[in-house]
């Protein structure tokens, strides 16, 4: 009677021919969120992946594997031979184990068999061990309609017995859809931006702007801060660090004042597409939601987007603002996203920002600017981290 973790996955397993790339790469971001915990090895059987390891160590490496794209539900499991005998056993201890931790009436018995040179078919078998947990558990009984517990039994080339299923977050594994460069900003949406890219399988980095020495070190520690937090999901991510200091100057001293926000933006743009283009990066990624502040109008993305020919993903162009403020609590990015430290985007901040730009208007206005010497300066200047 041995203990391990079996891992559930969603989307992977409609794959169909690719499916074995995805697992490949899911069982790959398994092994390096655990790395620093001992187990005796990670296996496939039949639809899940099961870690062999200590149950001392289960709870923290729960805890990492839920955050890890393409896993639906995490069970602990008591993993027994494919034998009538072995696995009630196995069930009276699991219903035993869970009646001492929570106070539990009701159950049912839930049973796949996958191996159907197993005699003894699925309905069969759950009514056999309902029957055997009425005679040798006290104080529980069976409900097929509402029950308290399920009772699963998955039969296999071994048969797993468990009852928790402890849900993560989906998705699919990072890197299986490509690369993305998220501009992370020190607020709260950009981090929820690159959590909702990376669980559709992007492989994240991120970019921040500055203005030192006008914004501080502090700010700049802040983004590192919430990209270490990020990479608990995404796996290690790269960010680099840009000044746009002179850059905003200039666009101060020779643009209208009113175009400040969207002309600095196109710049933004520009770098990071020229770092992205470097570095064999797929797509552009902001936290931009429509309507949110006075750049991010129908007009103001439109200009913004003309600034450069890569993709840009906006996962939070629909969401409410208290939506993108309830994902960032679940991941933990809210409390620091919100400490008081300016970043670059307050930095000559019009009083009265155009809402409705026309990109004649802006492309004239960048006529003054030698747009390709300032571009090449920032990213010459900037410095890269690597965050674990």
């Amino acid at each position: 009677m041995d203990r391990v973790l079996s891992i559930s996955f969603g989307e992977i397993a409609l794959k169909g021919k690719n499916r074995k790339y995805f697992v490949d790469k899911l069982i790959s971001r398994i092994k390096d969120a655990i790395k620093d915990f001992s187990y005796e090895r990670i296996y496939r059987e039949q639809g899940k992946v099961y870690v062999e390891t200590s149950e001392k160590d289960f709870r923290p490496i729960i805890d990492r594997l839920r955050k890890v794209f393409g896993i639906v539900y995490i069970s602990p499991c008591i993993r027994v031979e494919k034998d009538m005998e072995a696995i009630e056993k196995a069930v009276i201890k699991m219903v035993e184990e869970k009646l001492s931790k929570s106070p539990v009436k009701t159950f049912k018995v839930k049973t796949s068999r996958v191996d159907k040179s197993f005699p003894i078919k699925s309905p069969e078998v759950s009514r056999r061990m309902g029957g055997v947990v009425l005679k040798n558990v006290d104080g529980i009984k069976v409900d097929l309609h509402n029950p308290d517990i399920y009772l699963f039994i998955d039969i296999k080339e071994e048969a797993y017995v468990y009852i928790d299923r402890i849900k993560g977050y989906g998705g699919l594994p990072v890197g299986t859809n490509g690369k993305g460069l998220l501009l992370l900003s020190g607020g709260i949406d950009s981090p929820v931006a690159g959590f909702l890219m990376a669980k559709r399988g992007l492989e994240i980095s991120g970019i921040h702007y500055h203005s030192y020495p006008f914004t501080s070190e502090r700010a700049e520690e802040k983004v590192k801060t919430l990209a270490r937090i990020l990479s608990s999901y995404t796996g290690r991510m790269k960010l680099y660090s840009v000044n746009i200091l002179e850059i905003q100057k200039e666009i101060n001293a020779k643009c209208p004042e009113d175009e400040m926000t969207i002309l600095s933006r196109r710049f933004m743009m520009r770098i990071a597409e020229k770092i992205a283009q470097r570095d064999n990066i797929d797509v552009l990624i902001t936290g931009e939601s429509l309507g949110q502040v006075a750049s991010q109008t129908v007009q103001g993305l439109t200009v913004t987007n003309a600034a450069v020919d890569m993709p840009i993903l906006r996962p939070l162009v629909g969401f409410d603002k208290v939506d993108i403020i309830d994902i960032a609590k679940e991941i933990e990015t809210y409390e620091t996203s919100i400490l008081p430290y300016d970043d670059c985007c307050t930095l000559f901040l019009p009083k009265h920002p155009v809402t409705k730009p026309r990109l004649s208007d802006i492309e004239r206005s960048e006529e003054s600017l030698q747009i390709d010497k300032l571009v090449n300066e920032a990213i010459e200047n900037m410095k890269v981290y690597h965050i674990e």
